[in-house]
């Protein structure tokens, strides 16, 4: 059964720095495909082109794209492309004419800020990692402290990220909203992929320290999985790749880790692994966690600031470990390798998460905080 439609059909405009594959990129293509079949008109704007996307919208969505490099062939075209962006995402916006702007991740959300001063134009910005943990330049820094009381609202994913936010701006104007469950495709609308013989254990994510695959690949060492025949698969990519493969090569398990990069659709690898593995050193709001105990698997995951323990139910529909914890890892993985019957149970609890963070309830709280940025007479 669907929510009711929004109080008024709002024009929305979301902006982020692309649509690759990511965590806060998928939310965004979520959000603007829910409002948009509920009537409501949806931009998505992007600072880089749309040959770096990776997730799928609404037709009905309007696309705009500023096409923005990252890299500028010579000085003086990188100094006019910055010099003129502000300006291009002004008259944008202005052209849209959006009732509201929710703007993702802190240099989209400090440039947002910037560029819609004196417009009056309601701008939600969010935060999609936690900022205690996620190392940023001392100038981004203070730009986002400067920035954001500026704003109309800024949205966190935990309670404890709401408490780095009080410091940045009002409590009154700081709102907690976790990510939802995405509706996962049936079987028969996935195409058939090529896992590994034998039972794995899954991780999905970008490639880089963040997320800690490296306590992963030890865990599985010391847990002689391979030995034991089974694999592990990790699919993202990123630039500690082959840092990564030299270590499960200098583990003597370079065979047993598979990483078979970026997928479309990761929901068929989740429904046919053993078990999942979150090992982040610190997270926002895991979608790949919410995904996998959707898909009924059971999930291990480090009790990393934040999301992991707002998230997971230990013992009952997972398991939490300490992070960066080799051992640890490897005897909760050793535990569900030795255990089918708890992998059954961990993973039939698991999929209670479709009711705990339900899209409809979720995404009535940024329908009522849009009201009350805009004005609740409006």
């Amino acid at each position: 059964m669907n929510p009711p439609h929004p109080q008024k059909s709002r024009r929305i405009l979301l902006a982020i720095l692309s649509l690759s594959a990511g965590g806060a990129e998928r939310v965004v293509s979520e959000m603007a495909n829910w409002w948009v079949a509920r009537g409501c008109e949806v931009a998505v704007l992007t600072f880089w082109g749309s040959e770096h996307d990776h997730y799928r919208l609404d037709p009905r969505v309007q696309r705009i794209t500023l096409d923005f490099r990252r890299h500028s062939p010579t000085l003086r075209h990188y100094l006019g492309s910055r010099i003129r962006l502000p300006f291009r995402i002004r008259e944008t916006v202005r052209t849209f004419k959006p009732d509201a702007v929710i703007s993702f991740i802190d240099l989209v959300n400090i440039i947002m800020v910037i560029t819609l001063a004196g417009t009056k134009i309601p701008l939600i910005v969010s935060e999609r990692i936690d900022p205690r943990h996620h190392p940023i330049s001392r100038l981004r820094s203070l730009a986002r402290r400067l920035c954001y009381r500026y704003a109309s609202a800024l949205v966190v994913q935990t309670g404890s990220v709401a408490g780095w936010a009080e410091t940045v701006m009002p409590a009154s104007r700081i709102e907690v909203i976790p990510n939802f469950v995405r509706i996962l495709p049936g079987t028969d609308d996935l195409a058939v992929h090529k896992g590994p013989e034998g039972p794995y254990i899954l991780a999905i994510g970008r490639l880089n320290r963040q997320k800690g695959y490296d306590v992963l690949i030890r865990a599985f060492a010391m847990a002689k999985a391979a030995q034991a025949g089974w694999r592990l698969v990790i699919l993202g990519e990123g630039p500690e790749r082959s840092n990564l493969e030299r270590l499960a090569a200098d583990l003597g398990i370079g065979d047993a880790v598979l990483m078979p990069g970026i997928v479309r659709e990761p929901a068929e690898w989740m429904r046919q692994a053993a078990f999942f593995v979150l090992p982040s050193r610190y997270e926002g709001f895991p979608n790949a966690l919410l995904e996998a105990m959707a898909c009924g698997c059971a999930v291990i995951a480090a009790d990393c600031p934040s999301g992991p323990a707002e998230i997971i139910r230990h013992n009952v529909d997972g398991l939490l470990v300490p992070k960066e914890d080799v051992g640890g890892l490897s005897a909760a993985i050793l535990k569900l390798m030795e255990d089918k019957a708890l992998r059954h149970r961990l993973g039939s609890r698991a999929v209670e998460v479709k009711n705990s963070f339900h899209e409809g309830p979720i995404m009535a709280r940024w329908d009522a905080l849009i009201r009350k940025a805009v004005g609740s007479d409006n």
